[in-house]
């Protein structure tokens, strides 16, 4: 890891230039720079372009804003069907509590913020065929299930193709989501323009420019 780690600090500049000046696509950038989807290279590149620690701030982030997030979202579920049943969900659980915490923190926000939650995470079976796993994800969080719903495997998609597996956890494969549109210079999808935001502006503290509806979000979240 030290040597990837060394040759992709040295080739940054020319990287980096390749990807905003050429707009590669996505299977271009894997058969280029493949070392640029590993785990540890996503965290390591999102330092190279912003100086932030990707996982250190976003976790920290997290750990502070989910029982506001929760309490928001229990304040306002009558009006989300999905947020009432996220939240059942959570309240079924009797292990484990903290993880589940955060990830009914996560997956609340696209509900929350009126974003397409099927868009940024979905779910399919093991058993699906693989072209049909990923069918219309642009970008996302792909949760593979087997028959008794057990979850086998967390991926990572990109342009209808899979570019990271076997993420720990639904939060952990947000923030590196996040990370990676980053380092691929991409804009963040329509669909998930807010969570995207929300994160960029109140998780990591990135931009004082936000839009209306992130800004309104973050005030109700601070008054909790």
């Amino acid at each position: 890891m030290e040597f990837i780690s060394e040759k992709m600090d040295i080739t940054f500049s020319f990287r980096r230039m390749e990807i905003v000046e050429m707009e590669p696509m996505i299977s271009e950038v894997l058969e280029r720079w493949l070392g640029l989807f590993l785990k540890e290279q996503i965290c390591q590149e999102f330092t190279r372009v912003t100086t932030k620690d990707l996982m250190g701030t976003f976790k920290t982030a997290l750990e502070m804003f989910t029982p506001r997030l929760l309490k928001l979202y229990r304040a306002r579920k009558g009006a989300f069907r999905e947020m009432e049943t996220l939240l059942e969900m959570l309240d079924k659980q009797t292990s484990d509590i903290t993880s589940h915490r955060r990830q009914t923190a996560v997956e609340g926000l696209p509900i929350f913020l009126l974003d397409n939650t099927e868009k940024l995470f979905s779910r399919c079976l093991a058993t699906d065929a693989d072209d049909e796993q990923t069918k219309g994800i642009k970008i996302g969080v792909l949760t593979v299930l087997d028959n008794d719903d057990a979850v086998i495997n967390i991926a990572l998609v990109l342009e209808e193709t899979i570019v990271l597996n076997d993420i720990p956890d639904t939060p952990t494969a947000l923030a590196f989501l996040f990370g990676l549109l980053y380092a691929l210079n991409m804009e963040f999808p329509k669909d998930s323009r807010y969570t995207f935001e929300t994160i960029q502006h109140i998780f990591m503290e990135m931009s004082t420019n936000c839009s209306q509806r992130v800004r309104s979000f973050k005030t109700k979240l601070l008054n909790q």
